[in-house]
């Protein structure tokens, strides 16, 4: 009955162990923003690193290399060593990726920093999301899993703050002392009772789930999880079965939408090449460098505010509202690049695009922006989570790609105004397809989730009688 009383009753060990779970992501949130300040000083004559225009754009294509290379090793880790180690190795590789970044004086390691950081960030939110998703009441996931952007929006807020205004090394300081409050503290938390129940190790499942459930009886739900543990993994878990398997198709399509339409709705294209855009707007009201951390901050605000909500108003409808008004965004911006092309006078109105980028980070971040990190981790079976995510983190990298080439081809061959109206009809389309295909999971357990992928809606009151007891005797009493 306390534990029901208030939102956050009695999940005190589970908060302490996502926030230190997930400070890594204030390091990749500094990483990917990380080119936008910092490419303009590496061209310049004050450079202690002679750098070309080319050598800094590739810089921003490097980090996505590396994550796409490394998805192979994310697979393997993340079932093999488990979702807690696989964290704590990510953790290390960034904290020696910014001691390279730090003490480098040629683009070579430059660059091998930054393929080391798109390695370590795959790992991360594929480890990340599960580590969270298997910890939490599901009267909170929706928060916790939300914990791992906003981590990510403050690491964006450190660098653009940091980055244009104090030396070059300062931004790798806070990064290696992030990472280093994680690698200290996050060694003590457990790993999740879901993947050791996988493992057959019944009794630390136990004391893990005990450290989460404070105060609080867990029988019933340690026997749940063994009951869902023990059917999902009579389930086969190969490549072929994303796509065979209706639940499992289902998921695989609706992160891929997702995750590669967020960079789709110009999410890699305005976090990296911010400062460029609104040079070129040629506003008059505030510089690039100023509005960049206001972007930030809005951006972080919105997420903050999302992942309070997640849990109330559900996932669809805050995708929904924010696809939308993302798309109205980026419409704006590129009706203002297209009529500064076309030589029209709007020096007056030259506020536009500054206001537009405004709402851009608000809009985007209070749905598209957080909820898919929320999905990710509810709508893949336990044995099929780290190939599900694996290969939607895929899909993210390749939008990712995709997007800054599509950027580049067609701002520079025909005008910024173009991609920026292909990217709001992304927006769309995306929100058409969230209504249309797109469950709720809200307040829904793991085990409900699957049943709802799969087009079966059962009675909480006779979900346990939907399990075979042989198989969950077979598997408890081995």
């Amino acid at each position: 009955m306390e534990d029901d009383r208030g939102l956050f009753s009695g999940t005190k060990t589970q908060l302490v162990a996502a926030t230190f779970g997930t400070l890594f992501a204030i390091s990749d949130g500094m990483s990917y923003g990380w080119t936008a300040p910092m490419v303009p000083y590496l061209i310049s004559e004050k450079s202690h690193i002679q750098t070309t225009k080319f050598e800094a754009e590739w810089l921003e294509s490097c980090l996505m290399i590396g994550s796409f290379l490394g998805l192979p090793f994310t697979i393997y880790l993340v079932d093999k060593i488990g979702r807690k180690r696989s964290l704590l190795l990510a953790a290390v590789l960034s904290l020696i990726s910014w001691i390279v970044v730090a003490s480098c004086n040629s683009m070579v390691w430059l660059f091998v920093a930054r393929f080391s950081f798109g390695v370590t960030a795959n790992t991360s939110f594929v480890a990340a999301p599960i580590y969270v998703a298997e910890i939490a009441d599901h009267k909170i996931r929706g928060f916790l899993s939300s914990v791992i952007y906003i981590n990510m929006l403050l690491g964006l807020i450190i660098v653009y703050s940091v980055g244009p205004y104090l030396p070059f090394y300062v931004s790798p300081l806070v990064g290696i002392a992030v990472l280093s409050c994680e690698l200290i503290v996050f060694p003590f938390m457990p790993e999740t009772p879901y993947y050791l129940l996988c493992k057959g190790k019944y009794e630390e499942a136990k004391r893990s789930l005990k450290y989460f459930r404070p105060n609080k009886d867990i029988t019933d739900e340690l026997k749940d999880i063994a009951k869902a543990v023990a059917r999902q993994k009579t389930e086969t878990s190969r490549f072929r079965d994303l796509f065979l398997i209706k639940g499992n198709r289902k998921a695989i399509l609706i992160m891929a939408i997702l995750d590669a339409g967020q960079h789709l709705c110009a999410l890699s294209v305005i976090l990296m090449n911010l400062h460029g855009i609104l040079d070129a707007a040629g506003s008059i009201y505030m510089d690039s460098s100023k509005a960049a951390i206001v972007f930030a901050v809005i951006m972080f605000c919105a997420a903050y505010l999302s992942s309070l909500v997640v849990d109330q108003f559900g996932r669809r409808a805050l995708l929904i509202v924010s696809l939308l008004t993302t798309g109205i965004c980026l419409g704006t911006i590129a009706i203002y690049f297209n009529l500064k092309l076309n030589g029209y006078d709007i020096q007056s109105v030259s506020w536009i695009p500054i206001v537009a980028v405004m709402f851009y980070a608000a809009c985007f971040k209070i749905g598209i922006g957080i909820v898919p990190i929320v999905l990710t981790a509810e709508i893949f079976s336990t044995n099929m989570k780290a190939l599900g995510m694996a290969t939607s983190d895929l899909m993210y990298v390749l939008g990712s790609i995709i997007s800054l080439q599509i950027y580049q081809w067609l701002a520079y061959s025909y005008g910024l105004h173009l991609p920026f109206y292909l990217f709001s009809l992304s927006s769309f389309v995306i929100a058409i397809f969230t209504y249309l295909y797109i469950p709720e999971t809200k307040g829904k357990t793991l085990e409900e989730i699957q049943y709802l992928m799969k087009g079966e809606i059962p009675k909480s009151s006779s979900l346990l009688n939907l399990i075979s007891s042989k198989s969950y005797n077979t598997f408890y009493e081995s």
